[in-house]
C-alpha cells in the first residue's frame, strides 16, 4: 500500500543539495576523493555495487508445480481410467499431454526468471575512479558511496552519482526515463520535489554518457541504486494469472466436481435402486466417466495457442508465453510508452518559422525525403535563399553525420542534430559540398552554461561567418536584427515560441553573424551580440501514421488507449492529441502521481489518458490501480525503468528493436517492429484466438455430454449399454480430436474488432452456451440412443445396433462442426460452409476413422463393430442432419432475440463497439 508518508522513508535528496553539501553529507574530499582505508570499511558496511542474485525455487519443485493444475488431474484421471481398461495407447497419448504441457510450462517459468540477470548485466564493468588523490582503474564493483568518479563520452555510469564538475555532460537515460533526447547535465541543484527526468545534477547506473566529460560523486550503489531499486522492486512484482487459464481453472474445477458428483449418483442408482451388481455398475461408471472427460481439450488449447503464436509471428508480435496469446484478446486498457512506439524515435523538423514566413517540412524520420513548403501563402522564388541559408546554418553548426545503409538512413551523432542535417538536405544542400565549400576553422562545443554551439567558417568568396545555434531565449539576447534585415522584433519571436512550444514542438533558434576572414578562432566574446535570427526551428518526434490508426481501431474495439512517458507533460499532451489520445483531458504528472496514495490513483487513473514525466513506481502503480478497477491491462515498455510494469500487467509488451534486455525479459510478448499498430493486430489475433477455444468447448462438451447420457439413460431405464467404454473412448480419442482440432485454423471473424472486450471475471460459459450444451446434448442422445433402440427392435444384432449407435454419435459431431464455425452467425454460406479448408480435411480423415471402424477386419474384433448397409447409413446421417438443423435455428433464434432484447444472455461479449 503506497502513502504519502513513504516519501519520509526515500533516501536523501542529492540532487536538492549543493555539491559541497554533498561532499560533506559523504564525508568525502571533493578533490581527492576517499583514501583507501576508509573505502575500505565503506565496502564492507555497503558492499560490492552489484544487484543480488534473485531467490530462485529450485528446479525439481518447479517441476512439480507444473503439475498443480485441475485439467491435469483430469487428465491424469483419464489415464488412469483408460489403463485400467488395459487401452495402453490411450493412456500413453494423455500421458504424453500431460509432459508436454508440463515441459512447455517449465521452460517458460525459466525464462521468466531471466529478466533480473538481464538488469544486472546492464551495470558497467570498469570506473576509473579518485582515491587519495590518485586516479584508479578498478571493478565498478568496488565502488562505495563518497567514491569521486571520471566519466567520458561513451562510459558507462557504474553507479548513481552526484555531479561536482566535469565539461560538457550528455547523458543518454533512455533506459530509465524513456526520453529520446539526451540530457544536459550540470552542477546545480534542482527542487527536491524534481521527478527523476529533471535531475539534472544526477548520474544514474545503467545510463550513458553520450557526449562530455563529467567529475561525480557516488551516492549509491547495488540495490540501493535507481536500477538496484527498479531491480528489487520487480522481484517484489508478481504476475498474475490470465482471463483464460482464470476461466479454464474455474471450468476444470466445475467440470471435474460435475463428471464425480454424475458419476456417484449413476453407480448408487444402479446398485442401489436397480439392483446392479456392483462390478458391472463399476464398469458402466467407468464409460460414462470416459465419455465425460474432455481429453482432447488440454492439447487442443495448447495447439490453438500454439498456431496463434505463428500467426502472431508473421505479423511481428513474438510470444514468450503462451497464455498471453489469448490474454491480448481480453485487454480493455492498453498503457503504452510514448517514444518509440508511438512514436517514431526519431527527431524531425517540423516547421520553421522565419520573420518574412512560417515554414512546414513534410516527411518523417532521418531520410531526407520531403518538401519544405510555405503555410497560408503561395511559396515564392525568393524563398529559397532564406531557407537555404537557414539550412546552411543547420548543417554547418553541426557534429552528426547520416549514412545510408541500403535504403535506411542510419544516424550518429545527436538525435536533434540528425533532424538538422535532414532538414538541410530536404532543402537541397549537399553537407559534403557545403562543409567544403564552408569549412569550419573553430568551434564551441554546447555547453549547458550557454546553452548554445557556435562554429566559425571561412567562405569561398573571401569572408567569414559565425553560425549559432541554440536555447531561443539565449539566441534572442545575441540577436539585434531578423532575417528580412529589419530590427529585431522580440514580441513576434516570443508570440512565435509560444505558438510552436504549444504545439509540442522542441524550439531552437538558428543565428548567423558575418566576421572578418582573418579572424581564426571564435571565443564567447563573439557572442555577445551583433547576429541576425535567422529561424526558429521546431523539432517533434513524430507519431507513427499507422499507430495513430491502430489507437482508432483501439477504441472501435472498446480498448482505451493511455499514454504513460518519461517525457515532458507538454510534448506528451501534444503527441497525445495528434493521435486521438487524451484529447480535451488534463494530463497527469508524476510529481502528482506522487500526492496520491492508491485508493485516489484508483479514482483518477480510469479518467486520465495521459501521464507525463512517470517514474518505474508510477508506472507500476497506475497498471496496479487499472486492475482494480477491474481492467485487462496490456503495458508497453523499452527501458529497465519499464520491466516492474510489465511484469506486473495482464500482458507485458516489450519492443524488439530498441528495447532492453530487461523489458524483454519481463514481457510476455515482443514488438519485432517496435510498432503500436502491432499490439492492434495481436488484438485481434487475441480474441479470434479464445472465439477458437470457446467454439472447442462449445462443440466438445455436447459431443461427450451426449455420450454421457446415453450411459445415464441407459442405467436409468434398464437398457442394454449402447456404448461400451472402449467404443467412447473410440469417438472421444480419435473422431472427436480429429474434428475439434480444425476450429484451431479459424481465422478470426470480421466483426471481431468492433466488439466491446469481454468480462474478464465472466465463466467459460454463459447462460446461452449452457443452454446450447444441454440441447445439443439430448439431440445426440436422442439420435444415437433412438437408432440403438431401433436397431434392436427391428431384430438386430446387438454389436449391428452399438455399431449404429456410434456412427449416430460421430455423425452428429461432424455436422455439429460445421455448425460450430460460428457462435451466432449461420454458417449457411459459400464462406461458412467451406471457408475453412482444415475443416474439410478433418471431416473426410473423421469420415475414413469411422469407415475402418466399420469395416476394417482388425478394429472390428477390437471394438465388435460390423458392417452397415446403405440404409443404415441413411438414418445415421439423416439423424446428423436434423441436428445441424436444429442449431442452425437455434442460432437463427438468438440472433433474433439479440436484435430485439439486447444480449442478455451473453456475458462472453457486449454489443459492437460501433453500438456503445
Amino acid at each position: 500500500m503506497h502513502s504519502k508518508e513513504n516519501n519520509a522513508m526515500k533516501i536523501p535528496a542529492w540532487h536538492a543539495m549543493e555539491a559541497d553539501v554533498v561532499a560533506a553529507r559523504l564525508a568525502t574530499d571533493p578533490h581527492a576523493g576517499l583514501d583507501e582505508e576508509d573505502a575500505r570499511r565503506r565496502l564492507e558496511r555497503y558492499g560490492l555495487n552489484r544487484l543480488p542474485p534473485s531467490r530462485r525455487r529450485p528446479w525439481w519443485l518447479r517441476v512439480l508445480l507444473q503439475f498443480h493444475n485441475v485439467l491435469i488431474y483430469v487428465m491424469l484421471a483419464a489415464a488412469l481410467i483408460t489403463a485400467s481398461l488395459g487401452h495402453g495407447v490411450d493412456t500413453g497419448v494423455l500421458i504424453a499431454a500431460v509432459l508436454v504441457n508440463a515441459c512447455i510450462g517449465f521452460v517458460e517459468e525459466g525464462k521468466a526468471e531471466q529478466s533480473l540477470d538481464a538488469i544486472r548485466n546492464m551495470l558497467s564493468l570498469r570506473a576509473a575512479v579518485v582515491r587519495g588523490g590518485k586516479r584508479l582503474d578498478l571493478a565498478s564493483e568496488e565502488l562505495v558511496p563518497g567514491d569521486l568518479v571520471f566519466l567520458a563520452s561513451g562510459d558507462k555510469v557504474p553507479a548513481d552519482m552526484r555531479i561536482v564538475g566535469g565539461k560538457n555532460p550528455r547523458v543518454n537515460e533512455a533506459a530509465l526515463t524513456g526520453e529520446s533526447n539526451v540530457v544536459e547535465k550540470t552542477v546545480a541543484p534542482v527542487a527536491e520535489n524534481a521527478v527523476l527526468g529533471d535531475r539534472t545534477c544526477m548520474l544514474y547506473s545503467g545510463t550513458l554518457l553520450a557526449s562530455g566529460q563529467a567529475l561525480a560523486l557516488v551516492t549509491a550503489t547495488g540495490s540501493q541504486a535507481e536500477i538496484g531499486r527498479i531491480g528489487t522492486m520487480l522481484g517484489q512484482v508478481h504476475g498474475i494469472s490470465t482471463p483464460l487459464l482464470r476461466q479454464m481453472g474455474k471450468f476444470s474445477r466445475w467440470l471435474a466436481a460435475a463428471i464425480l458428483l454424475m458419476s456417484g449418483l449413476t453407480y448408487l442408482v444402479g446398485v442401489f435402486w436397480r439392483g446392479h451388481a456392483p462390478s458391472d455398475m463399476f464398469m458402466m461408471v467407468v464409460a460414462l466417466a470416459a465419455s465425460a472427460i474432455p481429453e482432447g481439450l488440454p492439447a487442443i488449447m495448447t495447439i490453438t495457442l500454439a498456431l496463434g503464436v505463428r500467426r502472431m509471428a508473421a505479423h511481428n508480435a513474438i510470444i514468450r508465453q503462451l497464455p498471453a496469446v489469448e490474454a491480448l484478446g481480453s485487454v480493455t486498457v492498453v498503457c503504452t510508452d510514448k517514444t518509440g512506439t508511438l512514436t517514431r524515435n526519431e527527431m524531425t523538423v517540423q516547421r520553421l518559422v522565419t520573420a518574412q514566413r512560417i515554414f512546414e517540412v513534410t516527411g518523417v524520420g532521418y531520410a531526407p525525403v520531403g518538401e519544405i513548403r510555405a503555410v497560408d501563402v503561395p511559396a515564392v522564388e525568393e524563398d529559397k535563399p532564406l531557407v537555404q541559408e537557414l539550412a546552411r546554418a543547420a548543417l554547418l553548426c553541426n557534429d552528426a553525420e547520416l549514412r545510408q545503409h541500403g535504403g535506411d538512413w542510419l544516424l550518429q551523432g545527436d538525435p536533434t542534430e540528425g533532424a538538422l542535417l535532414t532538414l538541410a538536405m530536404k532543402a537541397g544542400l549537399d553537407p559534403a559540398r557545403e562543409t567544403g565549400m564552408w569549412p569550419r576553422m573553430d568551434v564551441i562545443p554546447f555547453e549547458s552554461e550557454y546553452r548554445l554551439m557556435a562554429t566559425l567558417h571561412h567562405g569561398s568568396a573571401g569572408h567569414g561567418r559565425i553560425y549559432v545555434k541554440g536555447a531561443p531565449e539565449r539566441i534572442f539576447e545575441m540577436c539585434d536584427r531578423q532575417d528580412d534585415g529589419s530590427v529585431l522584433d522580440a514580441d513576434y519571436w516570443r508570440r512565435a515560441a509560444a505558438d510552436c512550444a504549444a504545439r509540442g514542438l522542441r524550439l531552437l533558434a538558428l543565428a548567423a553573424r558575418d566576421v572578418d576572414v582573418a579572424q581564426r578562432k571564435v571565443q564567447f566574446a563573439d557572442l555577445e551580440g551583433g547576429f541576425t535570427l535567422l529561424a526558429l526551428v521546431g523539432i517533434i518526434d513524430p507519431p507513427r501514421e499507422e499507430a495513430t490508426a491502430a489507437v482508432a481501431d483501439c477504441a472501435g474495439a472498446g480498448i482505451r488507449v493511455k499514454m504513460i512517458t518519461g517525457d515532458h507533460v507538454d510534448t506528451a499532451r501534444a503527441i497525445g492529441a495528434q493521435m486521438g489520445i487524451g484529447r480535451n483531458q488534463p494530463a497527469l504528472t508524476g510529481a502528482e502521481i506522487e500526492l496520491m496514495d492508491d485508493a485516489q490513483l484508483r479514482k483518477v487513473a480510469p479518467h486520465i489518458d495521459v501521464f507525463a514525466r512517470a517514474s518505474p513506481e508510477h508506472k507500476l502503480r497506475l497498471v496496479q490501480a487499472l486492475q482494480a478497477q477491474g481492467d485487462v491491462v496490456a503495458m508497453t515498455g523499452d527501458g529497465v525503468n519499464d520491466a516492474p510494469a510489465l511484469k506486473r500487467a495482464d500482458v507485458g509488451v516489450a519492443m524488439g528493436l530498441k528495447g532492453t534486455e530487461a523489458a524483454k525479459e519481463a514481457a510476455d510478448m515482443v514488438l519485432a517492429d517496435d510498432n503500436f499498430a502491432t499490439i492492434s493486430n495481436a488484438v485481434r489475433e487475441g480474441r479470434g484466438i479464445y472465439d477458437n477455444i470457446q467454439k472447442f468447448v462449445l462443440f466438445m462438451l455436447p459431443t461427450n455430454g451426449g455420450e454421457g447420457l446415453v450411459v445415464v439413460a441407459a442405467i436409468l431405464f434398464e437398457l442394454v449399454l449402447p456404448l461400451t467404454p472402449v467404443q467412447v473412448l473410440w469417438v472421444n480419442m480419435v473422431t472427436s480430436g480429429t474434428l475439434g482440432l480444425a476450429l484451431a485454423f479459424e481465422r478470426p471473424e470480421d466483426d471481431v474488432m468492433r466488439r466491446h472486450p469481454r468480462d474478464p471475471e465472466a465463466p467459460l460459459l454463459s447462460w446461452l452456451f449452457v443452454w446450447r450444451v444441454v440441447m445439443v446434448s439430448m439431440l445426440m442422445m436422442a439420435g444415437a440412443l433412438g437408432l440403438f433402440l431401433w436397431e434392436l427392435n427391428r431384430g438386430a444384432a446387438l454389436e449391428t445396433a452399438r455399431t449404429m449407435a456410434v456412427s449416430a454419435v460421430v455423425a452428429a459431431e461432424m455436422f455439429y462442426l460445421v455448425s460450430s464455425r460460428y457462435i451466432y452467425r449461420s454458417v449457411l454460406s459459400r464462406e461458412g460452409l467451406f471457408g475453412n479448408r482444415y475443416l474439410l480435411y478433418a471431416l473426410a480423415a473423421c469420415a475414413l476413422f469411422q469407415g475402418a471402424y466399420v469395416y476394417w477386419a482388425p478394429l472390428q474384433g477390437v471394438f465388435d463393430s460390423t458392417p452397415l448397409r446403405a440404409g443404415e447409413w441413411l438414418r445415421v446421417l439423416l439423424g446428423g442432419f436434423l441436428l445441424f438443423i436444429f442449431a442452425e435455428l437455434e442460432k437463427a433464434g438468438i440472433a433474433y432475440w439479440r436484435r430485439t432484447r439486447g444480449a442478455i444472455f451473453t456475458s462472453y461479449q457486449g454489443p459492437p463497439a460501433s453500438m456503445a
